[in-house]
């Protein structure tokens, strides 16, 4: 329920992956409720892939390229992706030099149907995919970055995300100079078919709003 005049009130669901939820949803939603205190935020964090009609989700923010459908997007930011390990995982494995080196490596994965069995590479113009493969599969960022972090073997994750671990030497990228130049896209979607509502509308400029301070997103304009 909406007010008459733009007033935001009722409830708000949401659904966003558990890095980004984590890393920029919750800590942004003080503000955001203080600005709107008729409204309840109903926060839902995970990586699989929401319906928002079945589940009755207002808006969702997700990672990646989106495939096609009858929901509308408003591309929030980007973020390259990196390949990277512990310290500790290297000096026991080695650092690889080159993509096919991944081979004898544990390189963590996740369990999606969407999943990647293979991480993409480019070099001298020539684009390649190498299969990987390891011992742990997972289903959500958050759990990679701390497998990660803990030794468990080598991630390819969104660099928003590890960034802060590379700057305080917990986790080393290597193998940039094959990087294939691809981008993870973050993106909130809503249902269309009418006016946009106004708990919506007001959520996702919030977000823009609040991007805007972070240099870990390369912020769309």
């Amino acid at each position: 329920m909406e007010a008459a005049g733009g007033a935001v009130r009722g409830r708000l669901r949401v659904s966003a992956t558990i890095p980004f939820g984590t890393m920029f949803v919750a800590p942004a939603m003080q503000v955001f409720i203080a600005r709107n205190p008729h409204l309840i935020v109903d926060l839902s964090f995970t990586d699989g892939i929401v319906d928002l009609l079945a589940e009755k989700t207002d808006v969702a923010i997700r990672m990646g390229n989106l495939p096609d459908s009858g929901l509308i997007a408003r591309k929030l930011g980007q973020s390259r992706r990196i390949v990277c390990a512990a310290p500790p995982y290297l000096e026991r494995r080695g650092k690889p030099q080159k993509p096919a080196d991944l081979e004898r490596h544990d390189c963590l994965t996740f369990n999606f149907r969407r999943a990647r069995p293979s991480w993409p590479f480019r070099h001298e113009d020539r684009d390649l995919e190498q299969p990987v493969m390891g011992s742990l599969v997972v289903n959500n960022g958050e759990t990679m970055k701390q497998m990660t972090l803990a030794g468990a073997g080598i991630a390819r994750l969104g660099l928003f995300h590890v960034a802060e671990d590379i700057a305080a030497g917990r986790l080393v990228p290597f193998l940039e100079d094959w990087h294939p130049g691809d981008l993870e896209l973050v993106h909130a979607i809503y249902v269309g078919g009418g006016p946009v509502p106004h708990r919506v509308r007001a959520f996702i400029e919030h977000m823009i709003e609040t991007l805007a301070g972070s240099s870990l997103l390369n912020v769309a304009s």
